[in-house]
């Protein structure tokens, strides 16, 4: 098999391993907030924690991972194994209404936090994967194809469970049992085309692995240390609302298992139509350049949703959101990727991920503080604020590679 056809069966076979990641993630990530609140009775600061605890646990999934990525002179098999482990967790959540009530809410937690040790070795050795077998000239045009299938299959499948949920009552448990048990079934076929993949054998110099947090090597790269100070900034604005959206549309907009459906299509649909406009772009004008308006229109979004509580009017809100998701998902990655060298690009992702993590856990629990502290409306505020403020980081991100001759521009002028 030639190279050209070979990357073209690496595309088909990771489209094919996505739309079974997307399905899970519609399936029972999408739903855990409402099953905490709906179900268990999970209070404001443990809904938080479904947020933020996976991410400080899968913090020392990094650090480990990212030792272990090191030594791999093959990144698949890995990657299987740990998203095989991190889907067994599914089995474990779905028999959670069947221990003691007391115990429910705690031990869902601990679940969902746990699952993420697996899952973050799968995300990190993906991402390093994913950076090997798709040439630089085919990423933004892959990844926007790729992300856009996913929203698709996505959109379809969150409005059939959407439907499906209105057939129970909304503290009702059977319907969560049934659907984690699907998603442990879509990770089979997620975990079967991802081993389908092809991938070169690297010859790695034995060398002494060094855990991230200590080796600083990797920061030595300007682009990629000021793109880090951006990206976890934005991610921090980003994800201190995350909780706080669920805590609104539950619980102060009052919304059922079909309307947190609708709010995903409307999200997917946005997505769906920005998808191929942000990968043209990005292509046009740099990721770099494109990144302080994704920061811009999801500093919008905060602001917009508090406005009211109507049902429809939050759908609405989705759609406008999900204009920018798509960007921040296909930018961010693709910019990670162009900031970093093949020579030491899974340390730095490792490195990366682990900041992310301690970001992630963060983020979602100081918007809670706010909730507890404020209200809902200062909290959302606070974040749309913080949001714009990224924006400022990008530009100044912006002009330095501009300024600095960043190889993203030389690549982009000599296609020119």
């Amino acid at each position: 098999m030639d190279s050209e056809q070979l990357n073209s069966e690496n595309e088909s076979l990771s489209i094919n391993n996505g739309i079974y990641t997307t399905l899970i993630q519609n399936i029972s990530t999408n739903y855990f907030p409402l099953f905490a609140i709906s179900v268990l009775g999970a209070s404001n600061y443990q809904v938080g924690l479904i947020s933020s605890l996976p991410q400080f646990i899968g913090m020392f999934a990094m650090l480990i991972g990212s030792v272990i990525m090191n030594r791999l002179q093959e990144k698949k098999m890995f990657t299987v194994y740990s998203f095989l482990f991190a889907r067994l967790f599914l089995v474990g959540i779905a028999l959670v209404v069947f221990i003691p009530s007391s115990y429910q809410s705690v031990v869902f937690i601990v679940l969902v936090g746990f699952m993420n040790f697996p899952y973050s070795f799968a995300n990190l050795s993906w991402q390093a994967l994913i950076g090997d077998i798709i040439s630089e000239d085919r990423r933004s045009s892959f990844f926007s194809t790729r992300n856009k299938m996913m929203t698709i299959i996505g959109m379809i499948s969150t409005f059939i469970i959407g439907l499906f949920f209105q057939m129970f009552d909304s503290s009702n448990p059977l319907p969560y049992v049934l659907l984690y048990f699907i998603a442990f079934l879509c990770g089979l076929m997620e975990i079967y085309y991802l081993k389908k993949h092809h991938e070169k054998r690297k010859t790695i110099e034995e060398k002494k692995a060094k855990i991230p947090f200590i080796s600083l090597s990797v920061f030595k790269n300007k682009y990629f240390l000021y793109f880090i100070i951006c990206a976890l900034f934005f991610n921090f604005a980003w994800q201190m609302c995350w909780s706080l959206f669920s805590i609104y549309q539950i619980k102060y907009a009052g919304a059922t298992g079909l309307w947190i459906s609708l709010f995903a299509v409307a999200n997917s649909i946005g997505q769906i139509i920005s998808f191929k406009w942000w990968g043209r772009m990005a292509e046009k004008h740099t990721n770099a350049k494109m990144l302080i308006l994704v920061a811009v229109g999801m500093a919008v979004a905060p602001f917009i949703t508090v406005l009211s509580t109507n049902l429809v009017y939050i759908v609405l809100t989705n759609i406008f959101a999900g204009l920018f998701v798509s960007g921040t998902i296909l930018l961010l990655f693709n910019q990670l990727l162009d900031v970093t060298e093949e020579k030491n690009r899974s340390e730095c992702i490792s490195n990366y991920n682990i900041l992310l993590a301690l970001v992630a856990f963060a983020a979602p629990q100081f918007g809670v503080f706010l909730l507890e502290s404020t209200n809902i409306y200062t909290a959302m505020n606070i974040s749309g604020f913080l949001r714009a403020i990224s924006g400022v980081f990008f530009f100044c991100f912006y002009v330095f590679l501009k300024k600095n001759g960043n190889v993203t521009y030389k690549r982009r002028w000599a296609k020119a």
